[in-house]
């Protein structure tokens, strides 16, 4: 299931209000401002009930006392956004705004919100008549309200916000008053006005002088100079950061693909070794030769001993070791993992002893904020060449629209759901498949295609079973993954599947490969959850049986098709 932040209604395509009266308001915003009358009433009767019925607590306020115009910039979660900071700036300001050309389509609706300090945009275009006359009313003197972001952002951390607002600073050379708000997102329900806490933090004001016709590079300058002094009022509200350093502990293939993969999405990354010597290699050659030569590291990736890593200072942390590893790593980072940092899991396998799948064994040992597994048919050459998918899966939807965002400014196709038990079964169903497929091979292609089938088979009831959904195996985390790996000539599982079932025993597998196999190491684990859920696995406990060596190649492909003769018959 894909998914975005929560934003406001797409902008309409028809023409919502006629030209004549939207030129009229605009008219009147630019020689008038608002009805004096009108507007004190408004911030007399309004004041109070914030006050009261939200609890509206407003930090800050001595920072609007500028001389001047100005323009007070905002992040956007409601429509009482406006008038929460109208009732917060000194009383001698009354604020204008931009508001959606929408709201003026009814004529007495856009005659109160012209009075009121309103003027029309059409938003998905660029509107140089609300541009204008925002500039007017700065220019001379007042207070124009801008959000940057665009849109309303209902939920998650800050929007990525526009170049108009440096735009405004720049041709007006008013101060810009930096404000966020937090909490009006909680308020409406329906029709329901719900008594949610709002509160409401403005920052020092910012100035910058007056330029005619700033380019749209300096536009975008002043902008990004403007946007963290909001983000950093938001921040001290409580609001939820956005993603700027990450920490990947494992240096492997797939972790430093990650660590590459997250830079290039506009991340600082730090990617963790097991010894500093080995840190000082990469370092020395700009690239991890052992296990991703050629790709060479962004210099928005530092290297260093996992050990050396502030995890608290870390907006997010990935673990990318095996499954079998897991225990070890996050026994020693458990409780260097800030309350505010997020985590997310690259394991395909089960944690030994217990079978526990990898998001299940961290978020009870974690006290992360969220934690997300990643999945797909995505290799580490592939990726780091930003030509890979991803199944990025959690329950926590922010985090969802937070990572999917990096990964998409990364140039991947990132797929978003909420199903992690059938993204993280599934990537151990692939991982089993796929050894299984490849240790039959030598008894034909029939009889490869036998055991992977039913090892999938078996996986995909057991997770449906379990409240998975069945588009989980059918896209690109299940059958897209599982493909992947079988084509693919560097598979590990693959070339495990192979040795396994030339007769090479099980624990002498990982040395012949130079690096560790989830599948040999989860079959087993697997096999045993899902047979302790009641469900019948004569593939999966055939193959943990060969991965054991109490049988042979032989007596397990006999074994498979027996099971399947049964099944037909059944």
């Amino acid at each position: 299931m894909d998914d975005v932040p929560r934003r406001s209604a797409p902008p309409r395509t028809d023409e919502v209000i006629s030209e004549e009266r939207f030129q009229r308001y605009h008219r009147y915003a630019r020689e008038k401002g608002v009805n004096a009358v009108m507007y004190l009433f408004a911030r007399l009767v309004l004041t109070p009930i914030f006050l009261v019925w939200f609890r509206l607590e407003r930090q800050g306020r001595e920072h609007g006392r500028v001389d001047g115009g100005m323009v007070v910039a905002s992040n956007h979660r409601s429509f009482l956004d406006p008038f929460v900071i109208g009732t917060s700036v000194p009383w001698r300001r009354r604020i204008q705004f931009v508001a959606k050309v929408e709201l003026f389509e009814r004529p007495l609706v856009g005659w109160l919100l012209s009075r009121l300090g309103a003027f029309p945009i059409r938003r998905g275009q660029s509107d140089e008549t609300a541009m204008e006359t925002a500039a007017r009313a700065v220019e001379r003197g007042g207070t124009v309200l801008i959000f940057p972001e665009g849109t309303r952002i209902r939920s998650g951390s800050l929007a990525r916000p526009k170049r108009g607002v440096g735009r405004l600073a720049l041709e007006t050379g008013g101060a810009v008053l930096p404000v966020a708000v937090q909490g009006t997102e909680h308020v409406r329900r329906g029709w329901r006005i719900r008594p949610r806490k709002v509160k409401l933090r403005a920052g020092p004001a910012l100035t910058f002088p007056q330029t005619e016709r700033p380019s749209p590079a300096l536009a975008a300058t002043v902008t990004d100079r403007i946007w963290p002094n909001i983000e950093l009022q938001w921040e001290y509200l409580g609001g939820l950061p956005p993603l700027r350093k990450a920490a990947v502990i494992g240096a492997g293939s797939w972790g430093t693909a990650v660590a590459v993969l997250l830079a290039r999405g506009g991340l600082d990354v730090y990617l963790g070794t097991r010894s500093r010597e080995k840190a000082d290699e990469i370092v020395r050659r700009g690239e991890n030769e052992r296990y991703l030569a050629g790709v060479s590291l962004p210099e928005s990736v530092t290297v260093k001993r996992a050990t050396d890593i502030e995890l608290a200072a870390c907006d997010l942390v990935c673990l990318a070791v095996p499954s079998k590893a897991l225990p070890a790593v996050v026994g020693g980072l458990s409780d260097r993992v800030g309350s505010r940092t997020a985590v997310l899991l690259l394991s395909k396998g089960m944690v030994q002893p217990m079978a526990a799948l990898p998001n299940e064994y961290v978020s009870e040992r974690v006290r992360s904020r969220a934690i997300a597994s990643l999945g797909g048919p995505a290799h580490a050459r592939e990726a780091a060449a930003g030509m890979a998918a991803l199944v990025l899966a959690s329950t926590d939807a922010d985090l969802r629209a937070q990572l999917g965002e990096v990964f998409d400014r990364a140039g991947l196709v990132c797929e978003r759901t909420d199903d992690v038990f059938g993204v993280e079964v599934a990537g151990v169903a692939k991982n089993a498949a796929a050894l299984a497929a490849a240790a039959a091979e030598g008894h034909g292609l029939n009889a490869a295609g036998i055991a992977a089938a039913g090892i999938w088979r078996e996986c995909a009831e057991f997770a449906i079973g379990k409240g998975a959904r069945l588009e989980t195996f059918a896209g690109l985390a299940g059958v897209g993954d599982l493909t992947a790996t079988v084509l693919a000539p560097g598979s590990r599982n693959r070339r495990a599947g192979e040795l396994l079932g030339s007769g090479i025993a099980a624990d002498q597998i990982p040395g012949r490969i130079g690096q560790a196999s989830e599948g040999l190491d989860s079959v087993p684990l697997l096999a045993k959850a899902v047979t302790d859920a009641g469900a019948r696995a004569p593939a999966l406990e055939g193959l943990s049986a060969l991965v054991a060596g109490t049988i042979d190649t032989g007596e397990w492909i006999a074994t498979l098709r027996r099971a399947e003769r049964a099944r037909r018959a059944a």
